[in-house]
């Protein structure tokens, strides 16, 4: 028998035994029960956690775009009844219109606590809010003001 080389001793390299029968095969072909069983148990453990983080990711994705436009609704509502001069006797609650229809404001003017200087500065508290998922969010912003005297 000519054997070659490489192949353990005393065993040619089709895989058969001397005696005839099939030996050993050393190539897997395939997953045992444990492997694939291992897999499904890490599966059933990753999947749900990595659906709960994309939920919360969502969830805090949208948190923010809320803020944000809140954020951004303030700013402009502050600087108009700034501007318009609404905060001295105008109305100072509403809704806004169009795309922001589900968001509320309400501002509040109170004589600034810490005025040393006699020139009557106002505080302007503005707060937007909003309800999401039965829960109501906000966002304020302040500033100072002082009432002009008319000539």
């Amino acid at each position: 028998m000519i054997r070659a080389t490489g192949g353990p001793p005393g065993r040619p390299l089709n895989g058969k035994a001397r005696n005839g029968k099939l030996g050993r095969c050393t190539t897997s072909r395939g997953f045992t029960l444990i492997e694939v069983l291992a897999t499904l148990l890490l599966m059933a453990i990753v999947i749900p956690a990595a659906m709960e983080g994309i939920t919360l990711a969502v969830s805090a994705s949208s948190s923010a775009q809320h803020r944000s436009e809140a954020s951004g609704l303030a700013e402009e509502k502050l600087n108009e009844l700034l501007a318009t001069g609404d905060w001295q006797s105008g109305s100072l609650s509403g809704n806004f219109d169009g795309d922001f229809a589900g968001y509320h404001w309400v501002a509040t003017v109170t004589p600034w606590d810490q005025d040393i200087s006699g020139q009557n500065i106002q505080e302007i508290d503005l707060t937007v809010s909003w309800t999401t998922h039965n829960r109501t969010e906000s966002v304020a912003l302040s500033t100072l003001t002082y009432v002009r005297a008319t000539s």
